[in-house]
């Protein structure tokens, strides 16, 4: 796929979409990957990652850096990429306050934002084959199915970390698929996406203050390297995982599509707004915590409100406006790929 010409507002559209995609990456049962194919750039995405390969590989140790760039689409993973990093240090703290704060709405607006991914993504799906119904049956199920399985508990070994970045990465490439909650079910998402992610941006900041004193720090310095660990296996499952996606989309384009739409259906009773979550308890009735001092979560208590307080008429605004948001954010995806 060759690079696209983009205009200078294109360019801050893309890193907003980077933003928004590192955003839901980070929410437990939203995939990144819906942002990335209801906003009109998932199969470019794909693709591009396609070309990370032995070839780009050359180009770079040859020391042909342009041709490298052009070739991997590479002014076009950077911006989505840089996106996804702001958003790690800043768009994905905000809400982690506020789903400790507002989890009711939160979970709302994203539970809005699942449901007007599935009505966008099927609005123009045509091809209800038997083998396609099939195929979205076995997503729903297998998406209500991950939904119900409960946490593993929390495990720092090297090699399990790099299997984490490699599985977790799954939520940018698969829509329906959460990097987030299948990191829960490994029993690795505080330690990978909030202790580790926290460490990196202390480390940062002391470092722009020129203080070192962090080197002392053994807790903290095995934290960075379970980062560094977690980042070598994400990449790892991006190039592999976009390599499949791709042999995929090109083959058996239909078929895809009917697992995405299963997936990001079975999906949603992983973001139900009513629910409250089940920590794991000894035999005292006291609950549990892991090695960092927090809480073992082993899946949530759903149910359905009971009444029409101001709260649920709030969460079910929230609701509305995800819905809204999403169907607003495809057709400025279509009005994109018509101007392409």
């Amino acid at each position: 796929m060759e690079s696209k010409h983009r205009s200078f507002p294109d360019k801050v559209w893309l890193v907003l979409k980077g933003l928004a995609m590192g955003a839901a990456n980070k929410v437990p049962g939203v995939s990144g990957g819906v942002v990335a194919y209801v906003a009109g750039f998932y199969e470019e995405f794909i693709y591009s990652l396609q070309k990370v390969n032995k070839n780009a590989f050359k180009l770079l140790l040859n020391g042909r850096f342009r041709s490298f760039v052009r070739y991997v689409n590479g002014r076009f993973l950077f911006l989505l990429i840089l996106g996804m990093i702001i958003s790690y240090f800043s768009v994905s703290k905000l809400l982690d306050i506020a789903i400790d704060h507002y989890p009711l709405y939160v979970w709302s607006a994203f539970f809005g934002m699942i449901i007007g991914s599935i009505y966008y993504i099927a609005k123009d799906f045509n091809d209800w084959s038997q083998r396609n119904i099939i195929i979205l049956a076995l997503g729903i199920i297998t998406g209500i199915l991950i939904s119900l399985l409960e946490p593993a508990t929390q495990n720092d070994n090297l090699i399990f970390v790099f299997f984490c970045g490699i599985i977790g990465v799954s939520g940018m490439t698969l829509p329906g698929l959460s990097g987030s909650f299948i990191l829960i079910l490994l029993g690795n998402y505080v330690l990978l996406l909030v202790d580790s992610v926290n460490a990196l941006y202390d480390t940062l900041s002391d470092l722009i203050q020129a203080d070192f004193s962090f080197i002392n720090d053994p807790h903290r310095l095995r934290l960075l390297q379970v980062m560094a660990v977690f980042t070598l296996g994400s990449v790892t499952g991006l190039v592999t995982l976009s390599n499949f996606l791709g042999y995929l989309l090109k083959h058996y384009k239909h078929a895809t599509n009917a697992a995405i739409i299963g997936f990001i259906a079975g999906s949603l009773g992983v973001v139900w707004p009513w629910k409250n979550p089940v920590f794991e308890r000894n035999a005292l009735g006291e609950i549990n915590y892991d090695r960092v001092g927090d809480p073992i979560l082993t899946n949530y208590d759903r149910y359905w409100p009971e009444s029409f307080s101001a709260e649920n008429i709030i969460a079910t605004i929230f609701i509305l406006l995800g819905i809204f948001s999403v169907v607003a954010l495809g057709k400025y995806g279509e009005k994109t790929r018509v101007q392409s």
